[in-house]
């Protein structure tokens, strides 16, 4: 199956970068994990520019976002800009799997297992 390349504003490479040298401490500890081709021999980067957002993690091979919800994303406002950033990647195709900072902080081999199962269900051929 051929990968759809989904462009992205240049002008988020900056941020991106930035973002990447401040992960929250969840986001470093999902990090030690994906890195490398870890997750079942798929390739993540980390804080990945798409369409006009940002998100935590990205395969391209599975178009698959994971995204780290933490305090910051608790206000109404957030949720809903969360919500619909979800919904206009959805429409591109991207699928996202979503944790919980203290999820990942406190159970991060039940997180991994839930990557893990998604993927398995999920793989292209």
């Amino acid at each position: 199956m051929k990968l759809q390349i989904i462009p992205y504003n240049p002008k988020l490479k900056e941020r991106a970068r930035e973002l990447r040298k401040n992960m929250t401490p969840g986001e470093q500890k999902l990090w030690h994990h994906l890195k490398g081709k870890q997750m079942l021999g798929y390739d993540f980067d980390r804080q990945r520019p798409i369409d006009q957002f940002i998100v935590d993690f990205y395969c391209k091979q599975l178009q698959l976002a994971l995204e780290i919800d933490g305090a910051s994303h608790n206000s109404e406002e957030a949720q809903q800009y969360d919500h619909e950033r979800q919904l206009r990647l959805e429409g591109l195709g991207v699928h996202f799997l979503r944790f919980q900072e203290s999820e990942v902080l406190k159970d991060t081999p039940q997180v991994l297992e839930a990557i893990a199962l998604w993927i398995s269900s999920h793989e292209r051929t």
